[in-house]
């Protein structure tokens, strides 16, 4: 198991601060997150995602172009979205735009497909909230037919309907896709039913509580007559050289994000008290030193059977320099630490 278990990184392309708390531009931030993933490749990690935005504190609202940018500075990392927001793009600009990644990064390309969880994307592209579950159902089930890479018919009321339609370009060998989740027994059960990967993402509270999710996963790929596919977990953390250097990093970091949205969403102002609790054994942020991040990691590993972790290492305003010292530190410390412990077992 130790052996099998990949390691990612995912980052929102959240717009950060140099170290004199001076905001860096949306490009500078874009730049930097090419950077952050050339840096992932040159030590050695399975994964590098890149998130989907259309607000003021995220830079990148169009990931495959950012990926694509990767691609050309890497060689062997996989490079993907985390997530893209299926509900307000269209299934077969998608598929074509990722088997162009794909090509580009001779085979590298992954998809995460979600929902989000903002819904800025809905009003700027002209879709209804009102069909929010609809337009997930059938986009889901058209990229799912356009994964087979053959002439597709199919109707839905999201879309204009396709009669014998080919998409270009075809891949290689196929795109890995998987469906981000964040806790709903229905959306787990949908994932196994169209063969996706299941990426959930644990925000919020201890990861023993996504264990029924995964449970069921196993159980519905089963009932569908499906081959057993992976699991991952997508949560935030940063890695310092000591725990006390890495929650003083990144708290102030995580409050000025969690407070921006909390303040639309009706949450009460974040608090050191809430940080040190999601920080602690049964939180999830993965934060601290190399030995903490790795033992929580390789907790959740065992607990979920997990195939791959990914770190949301960027986190609000936290520094690019900061944010390269966690990816060295992950890369180099923490990931052979986890491969260690669940060696041991």
């Amino acid at each position: 198991m130790a052996n099998a278990v990949e390691f990612g990184l995912d980052t929102f392309g959240d717009v950060t601060a140099d170290e004199d708390g001076v905001l860096l531009s949306e490009a500078q931030t874009i730049r930097n997150v090419v950077a952050q993933a050339e840096l992932a490749d040159e030590l050695g990690l399975s994964f590098f995602g890149v998130g989907e935005h259309h607000r003021r504190e995220f830079a990148v609202s169009s990931p495959e172009i950012v990926l694509a940018a990767a691609a050309a500075r890497t060689s062997r990392i996989h490079l993907g979205t985390a997530v893209t927001v299926l509900s307000s793009d269209d299934p077969v600009r998608l598929y074509e735009r990722f088997a162009t990644l794909d090509a580009v990064s001779q085979g590298r390309a992954e998809v995460i497909l979600g929902r989000g969880s903002f819904i800025e994307s809905f009003p700027l592209f002209g879709f209804d909230l009102a069909d929010y579950e609809t337009l997930f159902e059938e986009k889901l089930e058209l990229f799912s037919i356009l994964r087979d890479e053959k002439p597709v018919t199919w109707s839905g009321r999201t879309r204009s309907a396709l009669t014998r339609a080919d998409v270009f370009p075809k891949t290689e060998h196929g795109i890995r896709a998987w469906v981000g989740v964040g806790g709903s027994p229905e959306s787990v059960v949908r994932t196994a039913r169209y063969g996706y990967g299941l990426m959930l993402a644990i925000i919020g509270g201890p990861a023993a509580g996504f264990r029924p999710y995964v449970d069921l996963f196993h159980r519905s790929l089963a009932e569908f007559g499906r081959e057993p596919l992976p699991v991952g977990v997508h949560s935030p953390g940063h890695v310092a050289d000591t725990d006390e250097q890495a929650w003083e990093e990144l708290y102030p970091a995580m409050e000025v994000n969690r407070n921006a949205i909390g303040a639309e969403r009706g949450w009460p102002p974040y608090s050191r008290m809430q940080f040190q609790r999601d920080v602690g054994p049964q939180g999830a942020v993965y934060a601290g030193s190399p030995e903490t991040v790795a033992r929580k990691i390789a907790e959740t590993v065992r607990l979920l059977g997990l195939d791959r972790f990914d770190l949301k290492f960027s986190n609000g305003t936290l520094s690019h320099e900061r944010m390269m010292r966690s990816i060295e530190l992950y890369a180099t410390e923490v990931v052979p630490r986890v491969r260690t412990l669940l060696a041991a077992e």
